[in-house]
């Protein structure tokens, strides 16, 4: 009895065995693991816009955001810019060259000297320089508070303000989608829960009305980019796989 029991464990063991060897082998030919969603799958065309208000964390983030252009598929065309005081700076116009464009990100000013008090107005410059010829998914990522006080700061209108409303109409003629991180700012956003759910409902709106897909950590505080950028990456290569 005492060695029947003996025999019937090791064949447990070994069936055990067996099947965690397939699972992982089977995990590792997986064509859609997490180790392919690393990579994004197809060119872009995309602007990266970053609001020179944002508070100085955001600067840690520089590295994580060289490398994500850096990852990008070749033949994809990156431009970088900064949206401060009501004015689109152009850092980097479109290129290929990703190591270039890469180069060009700074650290934020992190000043209320900075504040666009609008970053929608820059939104809409910056899909002007899109080129409607070219092949290839369009996209913009902001990195934004999305707080639009150009008007005075009215909570009851997160979502629906002017500027907003013809950012997503341009973006929609230019079929470019928009994609957001959201980041508190130096100003209101960094010290009112209700200012920050106001940038983030409008970011929201943008991005899904676009087409894209908003980001966000919780309403207050800042932590990394980096869960961000993992799933902006899982987003954009579900979509094409939608489309293909």
């Amino acid at each position: 009895m005492f060695y029947r029991k003996i025999l019937s464990f090791v064949a447990l063991l070994a069936v055990l065995i067996t099947t965690t060897t397939a699972t992982f082998a089977t995990r590792s030919e997986n064509p859609v693991s997490d180790k392919k969603n690393a990579r994004i799958l197809t060119p872009l065309n995309i602007a990266i816009l970053i609001q020179d208000d944002l508070i100085s964390q955001v600067g840690n983030e520089l590295n994580i955001t060289r490398d994500f252009i850096r990852s990008l598929p070749p033949g994809s065309r990156v431009m970088i810019g900064y949206i401060t005081s009501g004015t689109l700076q152009v850092r980097q116009p479109f290129t290929t060259d990703l190591n270039k464009a890469a180069g060009s990100l700074r650290i934020p000013l992190s000043s209320g000297a900075a504040s666009p008090f609008n970053p929608y107005v820059e939104v809409i410059e910056a899909l002007r320089r899109f080129d409607a010829g070219w092949k290839g998914t369009n996209a913009v990522l902001l990195i934004s508070d999305g707080l639009d006080t150009s008007r005075g700061f009215d909570s009851s209108a997160a979502g629906n303000t002017l500027d907003l409303l013809r950012a997503i109409d341009h973006a929609k003629e230019r079929r470019v989608a928009i994609y957001s991180f959201y980041a508190p700012s130096v100003g209101l956003t960094s010290r009112s829960r209700l200012a920050a759910s106001y940038g983030q409902s409008s970011l929201n709106r943008l991005s899904n009305d676009t087409g894209g897909k908003a980001f966000f950590q919780g309403s207050t505080g800042f932590v990394s980019f980096d869960s961000h950028f993992r799933r902006l990456r899982e987003t954009l290569n579900s979509q094409y796989a939608l489309a293909n």
